[in-house]
């Protein structure tokens, strides 16, 4: 009995010591001298002393070995498991580190790339800001030009009525007073000329139509600056005739057109006006191109 208790003493002891050794920690030797410290503190000497002394010493001898064995390769077990755990502590450590590093390297490229993707696409809306106005120039810069190449008439003998004009005996200018279309202005139906605003090519038409006539046919022509351009002539014994011609003429700006009746001749127009004078613009000319031509 009094071995148990013995027993269950020193294993009390070795618990405490092994979380001495844990938490801060003893070595060895002090934990020995722990140990024997407390089996005398437990073990305090009897009536008979001589056997009851030589029986505790055998039996608390003997427990203490082993567990002193046992103590210490625990000790070695907790000491090899401290080592461990540095090690994996300073892997752990220097893993974090590399991560927070490679995050940090990140970071910053990617910031690098936010501040050149801020720049270029400030570049980028500095260009477009450039360009909207440049096109905006051009627009109305073209706007203006397509204003100015805006020429464009078409008019018809007679406003009312019908008839014959002619013959005379000197050449007429004809005026074209049924005014279709007058774009620009350039076209004047009180003297029937046609007067470039602009440099460039430009398109005529005119047509005739008459009674029949053996003796009496139907011919007009265009006029530039007072020369003969183009004729339009029909002559035949009955019924009626006509014709239509086509000119395109380059024109300074000033020249004149207008289209003028023969002498000796007549032409006949009414509300179904058979008679007519159109011009318009084809392009304007620089005078590089007109030295080309």
């Amino acid at each position: 009995m009094k071995g148990l208790l013995c027993t269950l003493l020193l294993l009390e002891t070795f618990v405490f010591v092994v979380q001495q050794q844990v938490d801060g920690g003893l070595t060895e030797n002090e934990i020995s001298q722990q140990l024997s410290n407390e089996d005398r503190r437990q073990n305090p000497a009897q009536t008979d002393p001589r056997r009851d002394e030589t029986d505790s010493q055998q039996y608390c001898h003997l427990s203490f070995s082993d567990i002193h064995a046992a103590l210490r390769e625990l000790t070695a077990t907790v000491t090899e498991q401290k080592a461990n755990i540095r090690a994996l502590e300073t892997q752990l450590r220097e893993e974090l580190n590399k991560k927070t590093d490679a995050l940090e390297t990140r970071l910053r490229d990617s910031e690098k790339t936010a501040e050149q993707q801020t720049v270029i696409l400030e570049d980028l809306n500095k260009k477009t800001d450039e360009m909207s106005n440049l096109t905006e120039s051009q627009v109305e810069e073209l706007r203006k030009e397509n204003r100015d190449r805006e020429i464009a008439f078409s008019a018809a003998l007679m406003e009312s009525g019908g008839g014959d004009i002619g013959p005379f005996t000197t050449e007429i200018t004809l005026t074209y007073r049924n005014v279709f279309t007058n774009i620009g202005n350039a076209y004047n139906p009180i003297t029937g000329i046609f007067t470039a605003p602009l440099k460039g090519a430009y398109m005529f038409n005119f047509s005739i139509y008459g009674h029949s006539s053996p003796s009496t046919p139907s011919t007009v022509y265009i006029v530039k600056n007072g020369e003969k351009v183009v004729i339009a002539h029909g002559h035949q014994d009955q019924y009626f005739v006509n014709s239509s011609k086509g000119v395109v003429l380059i024109l300074e700006v000033g020249d004149v057109v207008y289209v003028r009746l023969w002498s000796g001749t007549r032409i006949y127009d009414d509300k179904n006006n058979h008679m007519t004078f159109s011009g318009y613009l084809l392009f304007p000319l620089r005078e590089q191109e007109l030295c080309r031509m």
